[in-house]
């Protein structure tokens, strides 16, 4: 193994995977830390964690375990990555992981870089822009976990860590690799700009000899080349049967994303209040779903008002512990019944359907949208997406996809 990863979200592992296997590298997604040494033949490994809003030690325990594992098989190079919208709380967990990763590792500096040009994300001047929003004016400023109301990086990851950080700003990244890496300061974090693919590439040279690095799957675009590899076009073979979508986001992207599909096709909403007090029979939602003569929407996503109102009534994370514990549940109950391809939009809901359906590692196929690939687990299709990305008809396109071979 040349490159290991560690993903704070599975949503996430899957969007760095692709990018990694468009640039020519043969990836495994791993769902947690594997018990058994990897297939010697992989080129790069990315460890699924649940980490991103997990309590603080937690999160820095099953990363270093993850960054052990991946160093055990040969990994020169560890990537923690982390949301292109950089999401986490006050206390991290960005900082505290990127901390311990880099005592472990034994890392001075370390490049820091969410920038995802083709799915809107730059950074200039160390500030995270979504489009042509700073990252608090995008959106995700009402984000329901991990509400982001600062888009400066630096006063971000400052805030969170115990390393200096510092920037790397655009006019040095458009002097290319050497200017970047010559900006470089020992023993701190540094915040790199980014604002095209272009940039990425010469991030990606600068870090041929760096031992940690962290950022969006952006940040995996210049790395592959370093090993010698070149690129290549996933392949896949068709999976056929029948289809559900699993919606747990309620990012403006997927909102759009659901009414678009809901038009033309059958839904079923989970209300947060019904979900805490323990009032939805999943066999009877299951049964529901495989009822359907065409692939159904099972959805919690709702507006920012109706999420802030569901946590004031009872608490940031009980309402979405509640919708995660019912999608791991229904998850395997609709594969049992023959469901086949799956649809599944956000980080935490992808987390809990992957976890309920007892994958341990999927098999990355070709992109649907920028980040989001086909996975394969055994005879299941899957398309894990992240809440921000895609167009408004992602899935149904995505469902389309898996039936076809490529």
């Amino acid at each position: 193994m040349k490159l290991g990863i560690i993903a704070d979200d599975f949503t996430g592992a899957s969007d760095i995977g692709l990018t990694l296997a468009e640039a020519g590298m043969a990836v495994a997604q791993f769902i947690g830390v594997p018990a058994i040494k990897a297939d010697p033949s992989l080129d790069a490994g990315v460890i699924a964690l649940k980490s991103r809003t997990a309590p603080v030690e937690e999160a820095v325990t099953e990363s270093i375990a993850a960054c052990d594992w991946l160093s055990a098989q040969g990994a020169e190079q560890i990537v923690l990555k982390v949301c292109s919208t950089f999401d986490s709380t006050a206390e991290g967990n960005i900082g505290p992981v990127l901390d311990a990763l880099a005592k472990r590792l034994n890392a001075g500096s370390v490049i820091v870089c969410p920038a995802f040009p083709e799915n809107g994300r730059s950074v200039y001047q160390g500030h995270l822009f979504v489009a042509d929003k700073l990252l608090n004016e995008s959106g995700m400023q009402d984000h329901p976990l991990t509400p982001m109301k600062d888009a400066d990086l630096r006063r971000v990851l400052g805030a969170q860590s115990s390393r200096e950080v510092g920037h790397i700003p655009t006019l040095t990244v458009l002097q290319g690799a050497g200017a970047i890496k010559a900006a470089l300061t020992n023993d701190a974090h540094m915040i790199t700009d980014a604002i095209t693919d272009a940039d990425l590439i010469a991030v990606g040279q600068a870090a041929k000899d760096l031992p940690l690095l962290c950022g969006g799957s952006g940040i995996a675009m210049g790395l592959p080349a370093n090993f010698g590899l070149a690129a290549a076009a996933p392949t896949w073979q068709a999976i056929t049967g029948s289809g559900a979508v699993l919606s747990g986001s309620c990012s403006i992207a997927t909102r759009n994303q659901v009414d678009s599909f809901m038009a033309d096709a059958p839904s079923f909403q989970i209300s947060a209040d019904r979900a805490v007090a323990g009032e939805y029979n999943v066999d009877e939602i299951a049964e529901w779903v495989l009822a359907q003569e065409q692939p159904p929407l099972v959805h919690s996503s709702a507006d920012p008002v109706v999420v802030q109102e569901a946590q004031d009534a009872h608490g940031t994370g009980v309402a979405a512990a509640a919708i995660e514990k019912l999608f791991a549940q229904l998850a395997p109950a609709i594969v049992a019944g023959g469901v086949r391809r799956l649809v599944v939009a956000g980080g935490e809901t992808s987390g809990a359907v992957v976890t309920g359906l007892g994958a341990n590692t999927l098999t990355i196929g070709p992109r649907v949208a920028a980040g989001v690939p086909l996975v394969r687990f055994g005879d299941i299709a899957l398309a894990l997406k992240s809440g921000n990305f895609g167009d408004p008809n992602f899935f149904a396109e995505a469902l389309t996809m898996m039936e076809r071979s490529a």
